[in-house]
């Protein structure tokens, strides 16, 4: 991992160039869409220059949901410094001797990006382990995987010398799934449990495409329609054709891995605290789907609904880190 420092008056300057305006108009907090009136070309186009600049993996930026100069800053800083990475776990805050470690599973189509950020809503003695996915981000050279089993054996290797102190799961949409799958797979083995289970976006009873469709068989015009419609993707992915057709494998296999699992019948209810999340306006996951994790579990933990849509969480991190970390101090009371 590089050590290039990053100055936002670098960034700023950089910024002001492609847009030909002065850099003082390039405020930390002006929204880069509705003050600064940038669209996705030229997003892209900043998104080159900072990569080229910086180090950046390609393609990250322009999809890293950043919306400002300071979100801007923080994304290329966490990319560059203070973030260490072994395989598939990124750790933006790591500690020697961490109280607790709290494994954090992405969305589909997404990477560790999801949760950029998060660590600072964190008490100060709990380590925020990212889980990368193969296929993207800091793991664009592996082949992606495109199976449900396979892709909770992956995680499991990866994490299990780091559970050797209390720990948790949260998984958004996707994410949720291999959370749980992956705590099902240490039940059964016998493997030391996660103190609590979150799930976030994601229905427990049947697998996530549902009534519509299966996703990854749709056209490109479909699935990018889709998408726009349920929230699940920025509009810098889904409107620039060169981006769009770079991140669609990545999308088109994690939508195979959910539409081809199979839920397990009658499964037993796991042994561990679970408490599940949504946004109250979600395309995708009612609150029915949502309450259908009680069967799933023994130590139900209720639902907290956020206002937003599928992805809800990004505009709430910081009281969603402090529910995350109420409930995992309530289960391990």
């Amino acid at each position: 991992m590089t050590t290039t420092s990053v100055n936002i008056e670098d960034l700023r300057t950089l910024i002001a160039g492609v847009l030909e305006i002065e850099p003082e108009e390039v405020t930390d907090e002006a929204h880069f869409t509705d003050k600064l009136e940038i669209d996705s070309l030229l997003m892209l186009e900043i998104s080159t220059r900072v990569e080229t600049e910086y180090g950046v993996p390609e393609n990250t930026v322009v999809i890293s949901g950043a919306r400002t100069l300071a979100e801007l800053h923080a994304f290329v800083t966490s990319n560059l410094v203070g973030e260490t990475s072994a395989g598939p776990v990124i750790r933006p805050r790591p500690l020697s001797d961490p109280a607790v470690r709290l494994f954090l599973f992405h969305h589909a189509g997404g990477s560790h990006l999801l949760y950029r950020g998060w660590a600072e809503h964190f008490p100060q003695d709990w380590e925020l382990c990212l889980l990368e996915a193969p296929g993207r981000g800091q793991m664009q050279a592996l082949p992606l995987i495109d199976d449900c089993d396979r892709l909770v054996d992956y995680f499991h290797t990866a994490i299990a010398p780091l559970l050797d102190r209390p720990f948790g799961f949260f998984g958004h949409s996707m994410g949720s799934l291999i959370a749980y799958q992956l705590t099902r797979r240490l039940h059964h083995e016998g493997d030391p449990l996660p103190d609590w289970l979150g799930v976030s976006a994601y229905g427990a009873s049947r697998g996530e495409a549902g009534a519509d469709g299966r996703p990854h068989l749709m056209s490109d015009d479909d699935l990018r329609g889709w998408l726009r419609n349920v929230g699940g993707s920025t509009p810098q992915l889904l409107d620039n054709d060169a981006v769009w057709h770079k991140f669609a494998p990545v999308f088109r296999n994690d939508f195979k891995l959910l539409d081809t699992w199979a839920p397990p019948r009658a499964p037993e209810p796991l042994p561990v605290p679970l408490s599940v999340f949504g946004g109250r306006r979600d395309k995708l996951i009612g609150e029915d789907r949502l309450l259908s994790w009680q069967a799933f579990t023994t130590h139900f933990r209720g639902l907290e609904r956020y206002e937003g849509d599928h992805f809800y969480l990004m505009n709430h991190r910081r009281p969603l880190a402090a529910a995350i970390t109420a409930a995992m101090r309530s289960a391990a009371a």
